[in-house]
């Protein structure tokens, strides 16, 4: 599939002087700069009826024609796996993505994904890139996610991400009873060793976590965390760093660890929990087109209400039996 854009513009005279790869930016500006250089290059751009270099100047009061083909982006098969969409309008879909799901295919994952689902729900997607996933949740972990349906969308996402003007808001269920909150301030890369794992490193990349408490129990602490960067597996290193890994989690959270003591109900659970207790909950950032505040948010999986259930009903029992020896 592919689909034909003509689209004409006149330079503005305050622009005189300036690239042509900067003009063009910001008259289509749903294309992304990358996209609309290749395309003078390849002579699919002509100014004034030429063809010209996406550093040369304009003078101002030229005829921009831009003559571009749309071609597939990403090709994946689609298949009729349910999305659970808290909102969607033509510009983007929100969606509420369950753990264990993978996002894009890749080794050992060719289809079953969330790319593999949008591709059925919208064919169009096929001519963005990545079927327009602009960011992206781990397999285990379950919570809102935005992708974009247009190609102006997608560069307003992905620009506002860059600009981190995006709100993404987790809850993370961590070993070890905290008392306050705070932020991690630790960048972040691959692991020298081990490629399957990030790690915390002086000379990564800037990665910043922002928690608070959101609630207490004996031996460990329900966290709401907010990404101000987006590194690969962020929450988990930074927790782990910090001796606090996720219940859980089976790259950074070590051995399990019991409290003494525990209810049979809590052994249960905390056994039974597979996954990082990682939820992406909330997601609020500006429309991409109306520029209007959006905020979506997914409520907690089954599995995790469980899990924070047993944790309540432990933390009261050794209460009440604490105040009974008393």
């Amino acid at each position: 599939m592919n689909q034909t854009g003509h689209h004409t513009a006149v330079v503005p005279d305050s622009a005189a002087g300036r690239r042509l790869d900067q003009v063009l930016a910001e008259l289509f500006p749903e294309h992304s700069r990358s996209r609309l250089a290749g395309w003078v290059k390849s002579g699919e751009v002509l100014l004034d009826g030429a063809t010209v270099r996406p550093r040369d100047p304009v003078l101002g009061g030229e005829t921009v024609t831009l003559n571009a083909v749309l071609e597939v982006q990403t090709r994946a098969a689609p298949e009729a796996i349910p999305l659970d969409i808290l909102y969607e309008d033509e510009h983007l879909i929100v969606l509420d993505k369950p753990a264990g799901l993978v996002v894009h295919p890749g080794a050992g994952n060719p289809g079953g994904t969330l790319m593999n689902a949008l591709l059925h729900h919208d064919p169009n997607l096929e001519l963005l890139p990545r079927a327009g996933i602009v960011h992206r949740l781990d397999k285990d972990t379950s919570g809102v996610m935005v992708v974009a349906r247009t190609l102006a969308a997608h560069t307003a996402l992905v620009a506002q991400l860059s600009a981190r003007d995006v709100h993404r808001q987790y809850l993370a269920v961590v070993v070890g009873a905290l008392v306050s909150g705070g932020t991690a301030d630790a960048a972040i890369d691959r692991h020298p060793r081990d490629r399957l794992r990030m790690a915390v490193r002086e000379d990564g990349k800037q990665a910043v976590t922002h928690y608070r408490l959101r609630e207490r129990f004996r031996a460990h602490t329900a966290l709401e965390c907010r990404l101000e960067t987006g590194r690969t597996h962020q929450i988990r290193v930074h927790m782990a760093h910090l001796k606090h890994p996720i219940i859980g989690d089976p790259l950074y959270g070590g051995a399990l660890k019991l409290p003494k003591a525990a209810t049979d109900a809590l052994v249960a659970a905390l056994r039974g929990f597979k996954r990082q207790a990682l939820h992406a909950q909330v997601l609020e950032f500006e429309h991409p087109l109306t520029g209007v505040p959006v905020r979506c948010e997914a409520p907690l999986p089954v599995d995790l209400q469980a899990l924070l259930q047993a944790l309540r009903e432990d933390t009261a029992a050794h209460a009440e039996a604490e105040r009974s020896r008393r």
